[in-house]
């Protein structure tokens, strides 16, 4: 085992002795195992777990869109690059409520409402916790994406009845500082403490295909599931190239290196949600029910991700079909 490995998987707290903490090094082997054995190891531990024909779908909205101050160099929504997305204020209650009642219809279980902040100012949280608390009264799970949170807001978003905060760790330490510069990885991280001692469910992921390594995915995916607890949701997003963004141009990845994330993340982290996000507009069938078999359970659902596409309703529901899959 190489000496790097054993640093960057250093736990970030203390992990229960009952647990598994994993190295990069270990985790950069599952990635090099025969994709037929990896599969097969990662269907066995999702099978342990999970019913392995049903599927989690979320249905993500953008509360406010536009005009971030970050630069993640990803993003459509920051203010730093020129991408044609327009600044736009916070939507109305009654219109985000009004999209959950659609897409509680449509057969989402999950209701995630994602803002362009660095971090919500108090005055637009409270409204935020106006949102929370109508979308929860329809009996569906509520999530919220906000950015950066400060002391004492988790607690409020808790109070409010949400389930899941989500803040992506978006790469591994290594990696972070050619994506992103106007905050640190270790800010990341201070977001998903407050989070999980507020009592709320964490969702944390990353973006692949955004020209890091596989030693960086690797070490993106034992940053998460070494954790005090593993994320309960693990969304998986593959880079969407946006023209006017740092990232326009990346080299897209290799669908089977994304298969084999999946797989990875499944077997580290086995009694998370793994979720097929940001990409699966560009994803075949095919590919979305190779990533089902390495142990994806969960995905995005509805017309689109934030700023980006999303496959129809639709094409969702005959793909159910045809693969035997049953939604929670």
């Amino acid at each position: 085992m190489h000496a790097s490995a054993q640093v960057l998987a250093t736990p970030l707290a203390a992990v229960s002795s009952d647990r598994h903490l994993w190295t990069v090094s270990e985790v950069l082997a599952l990635y090099e195992l025969p994709l037929m054995d990896l599969l097969w190891q990662a269907q066995g531990v999702h099978r342990r777990h999970f019913d392995p024909n049903a599927i989690q779908r979320s249905t993500l909205l953008s509360v406010k869109t536009g005009g971030c101050s970050e630069d993640c160099g990803y993003c459509s929504q920051s203010a730093k690059h020129k991408t044609g997305t327009e600044r736009e204020r916070l939507l109305p209650v009654d219109e985000v409520v009004a999209a959950a009642k659609l897409a509680k219809e449509k057969g989402a279980s999950r209701f995630c409402m994602g803002a362009a902040w660095r971090g919500p100012k108090d005055k637009d949280l409270d409204q935020v916790l106006d949102m929370v608390r109508e979308v929860k009264a329809l009996g569906l799970q509520t999530c919220v994406t906000l950015g950066m949170l400060k002391e004492g807001q988790a607690e409020k978003l808790k109070e409010a009845g949400l389930d899941y905060y989500n803040h992506n760790v978006d790469t591994d330490a290594e990696f972070y500082g050619q994506v992103i510069k106007t905050h640190t990885h270790a800010d990341r991280l201070d977001t998903l403490d407050q989070v999980r001692d507020a009592g709320l469910k964490v969702c944390s992921g990353g973006i692949v295909g955004m020209g890091e390594s596989r030693k960086n995915r690797a070490a993106m995916l034992v940053q998460l599931a070494n954790l005090e607890k593993a994320p309960e949701s693990v969304p998986i997003n593959n880079l969407v190239p946006i023209p006017g963004t740092p990232m326009a141009g990346v080299d897209r990845l290799d669908p089977f290196e994304f298969v084999r994330t999946i797989a990875a993340a499944r077997i580290t982290m086995p009694t998370s949600w793994v979720r097929l996000s940001a990409g699966r507009q560009e994803m075949t069938d095919e590919l979305q029910a190779l990533c089902f078999l390495a142990g994806a359970n969960s995905m995005f659902y509805g017309d689109k991700l934030l700023t980006t596409g999303n496959p129809d309703v639709e094409r969702d529901e005959a793909l159910f079909e045809r693969l035997g899959l049953t939604p929670v």
